[in-house]
């Protein structure tokens, strides 16, 4: 029978064991009998409670019993006791009944309980409470009756209630641990196989019962179990009631068992989180190897543009994102992995690193296949935009081969040629990085079956690698056609480069030959002193006009070359149109002026060489006076060449030329003049001799 059952019956204090005992060290139970009516059932099952807590032994000894009537009928006492009877008929050697100071009748009295003696098998008395003493020692006595001894019911309630509670919570939690631990040690192999059953964990706290022990063990040493802080050391409960060993007792147990309890809770966690560790590591095993793997698998592609390129990219981007928070639980996984290794048993070490081993090897064959694959997207992005800008400078090269060349000048076309040269250049290296790219990609497209999974990559390679080549040789074509047409186009422009030549140096052929007529006309003036100075300066001038000649004929092969240059690129000279009509007129032009000037230096050469040949023969000769009509042919020559030195050059557009300036034609003509003044008084002297041969 438990306190908490009967609380309220045990809170009226119809019988209580105060802790005091008898001379006989029988404990003393006391019955406070009060004016109201006393249930007996409530009083009997006090009374069952009450003499369930002293031990066998304790029993042994008798109970003295105070049925404290000052408050009640006798007719109530005489029930009381003869209840007595039937409760505890053995274990009770004494009972006082405390009578009032209004004594009943006492023949009644003494006569009944003297009656019922041989049948109770106790001894009943009637005394008063001043008396009691006789029978009872004052300090085993409660003050209601004159002694010493302190009794609080409802302190003794409480303790008796925690001290019940924790007797049955240990009792119980004690099986359950039993239990645990037993099934533990008996089914540990199979406990390995299987999580941990939430039905093996106990029924309350055993920390919790464990401190409640405690704290009543700590009460039950510094105070009775049934007394307050004032009363005596000597505590019925300690050594009559047990209550202490047997706390002890209980907590010991615990104790031991609880330790057994932590241990395995330490093997069921440690199996738990080693099966959870298990269980993480397959899902993230699975997952990797499978829709993992499977999302590799997929994408074998590497795009035939830069723009697919970067489409697959951003797939793949989307891959390692998912791949990024199995790759954080696998951080996790070997962090917990390897604490456990550090602290963990021998029996665990192997299966622990099996699983990091698996984990690692899993984990980092997936991130290598991540990498190789963002590598191979990178390289075919690249390829592609190399492929893309090769692609780009031939169709600008196209563009520039495809418009025909116009240039002004021979610079310009020089410069274009240049700027062509350079295109191309670019263009040979844009073509060597693409292969390079191409190359490289293709090496890696060999390599990406070594993580194919078993899978036969042959016929996806096979439409990349088809792709990279074709995109290489479709390169290599257009290059070869732009190459082509540059060479064509070379050809061409060093033609226009030559034609502009030739234009140039036949116009400044032209110019040269302007340059000459012009010398002719301003500085070739003098006819000479004399035959001999005027011999010389005819020489001169035969070679002169030879210079003009070689110029001509150099305009004129000029001019042809242009021609042949025009038909060869099937274009019309701007210039040498206008070029040669120039080349023409001013060769005509010196053609006159040179014969004009050969005219009046032979003409020269005849009169300087009469007027010499008349002027240095001497008198006395007889012939000269037969040919005086030599004089005369002097004179006309001498008039001619004085008449052409005031006659300028006719051209055949009509416009005219003096040879020099009028001073220096003046300047000419009198020095003919004054030879012909020497010619005249030559013929005069001549003449004389003649006039007067005769007379004589």
């Amino acid at each position: 029978m438990e306190a908490s059952v009967i609380l309220p019956i045990l809170k009226k204090k119809l019988a209580f064991l105060s802790g005091g005992k008898d001379r006989r060290s029988g404990l003393i139970l006391t019955i406070p009998l009060c004016l109201e009516q006393t249930s007996m059932d409530e009083l009997s099952v006090t009374l069952d409670y009450l003499l369930s807590i002293p031990s066998e032994k304790c029993k042994a000894r008798g109970f003295t019993v105070i049925v404290d009537g000052r408050k009640s009928q006798w007719n109530v006492v005489k029930t009381v006791v003869l209840m007595l009877q039937n409760v505890v008929p053995a274990e009770v050697s004494l009972v006082c009944v405390v009578k009032p100071d209004e004594f009943w009748d006492k023949k009644v009295t003494h006569f009944c309980f003297w009656k019922e003696k041989d049948r109770l098998g106790f001894e009943v008395i009637l005394v008063s409470a001043n008396k009691l003493t006789r029978y009872i020692e004052p300090c085993q006595l409660t003050e209601d009756f004159g002694g010493t001894l302190t009794y609080d019911h409802m302190d003794w309630l409480n303790k008796r209630l925690v001290f019940e509670k924790f007797t049955k919570e240990s009792t119980s939690l004690l099986d359950e641990l039993a239990l645990i631990n037993n099934g533990s040690d008996k089914g540990n192999q199979q406990e390995k196989d299987r999580s941990i059953d939430l039905n093996f964990l106990p029924s309350v706290d055993p920390e919790t019962v464990l401190q409640t022990g405690h704290e009543l063990l700590s009460e039950l040493q510094q105070r009775r179990f049934n007394g307050s802080d004032g009363g005596v050391s000597w505590s019925p409960m300690d050594d009559e009631l047990l209550a202490q060993p047997q706390v002890m007792k209980l907590l010991d147990s615990l104790r031991e068992q609880y330790t057994r309890y932590q241990e395995v809770c330490r093997q069921r966690s440690k199996r738990t989180q080693l099966e959870e560790i298990q269980q993480k590591v397959m899902q993230v095993v699975n997952w990797l190897e499978g829709p993992g793997s499977e999302q590799l698998r997929t994408q074998w592609g590497i795009g035939d543009s830069i723009r697919a390129s970067q489409a697959l990219q951003q797939k793949h981007e989307e891959i390692e994102s998912q791949h990024s928070e199995w790759f954080a639980v696998y951080v996790e996984l070997n962090q917990q992995i390897a604490a456990l290794l550090n602290a963990g048993d021998e029996e665990d070490l192997v299966e622990l690193k099996a699983l990091q081993q698996q984990l690692s090897d899993v984990c980092y064959r997936q991130a290598s296949q991540l990498e190789f694959r963002q590598n191979l997207l990178q390289a075919a992005l690249e390829f592609h935009s190399v492929a893309q800008d090769l692609s780009q400078q031939l169709d600008g090269l196209l563009g520039m081969l495809c418009v025909d060349v116009a240039p002004a000048d021979g610079a310009s076309i020089q410069q274009t040629l240049k700027l062509l040269e350079e295109k191309l250049k670019s263009v040979d290296l844009g073509l060597q990085g693409l292969r390079e790219k191409g190359q490289s990609l293709l090496d890696q497209i060999s390599n990406q079956a070594s993580w194919a999974y078993g899978k036969d990559v042959t016929i996806e390679n096979k439409e990349n690698v088809d792709h990279i080549q074709g995109v290489m040789e479709d390169m290599q074509l257009r290059k070869q056609r732009c190459e082509d047409m540059v060479d064509v186009r070379r050809l061409k422009m060093l033609q226009m480069v030559q034609l502009f030549k030739c234009e140039e140096d036949a116009a400044q052929a032209v110019e040269w030959l302007s340059e000459l007529l012009d010398a002719l006309l301003k500085t070739h003036i003098r006819l000479g002193d004399d035959a001999q100075e005027t011999k010389v300066l005819l020489e001169k001038h035969r070679k002169f006009v030879d210079v003009a000649q070689s110029t001509y004929d150099y305009g004129r092969q000029l001019l042809q070359a242009t021609v042949v240059l025009c038909q060869s690129l099937r274009c019309t000279s701007r210039s040498s149109g206008d070029t040669l009509p120039r080349l023409n007129r001013v060769w005509k032009q010196f053609t006159l002026t040179s014969e004009e000037r050969v005219q009046r230096l032979e003409t020269a050469v005849a009169f300087h060489s009469s007027a010499e040949k008349i002027l240095q023969e001497c008198p006395e000769q007889p012939e000269a006076f037969n040919e005086m009509d030599q004089f005369d042919e002097i004179e006309a020559v001498g008039k001619s060449l004085l008449d052409r030195l005031t006659v300028p050059v006719v051209y055949p557009d009509g416009s005219e030329q003096y040879f020099g300036s009028p001073s220096d034609m003046a300047s000419a003509a009198e020095h003919i003049r004054e030879k012909m003044k020497l010619v005249s008084l030559k013929k005069q002297q001549l003449r004389q001799p003649e006039a007067t041969t005769p007379e004589s």
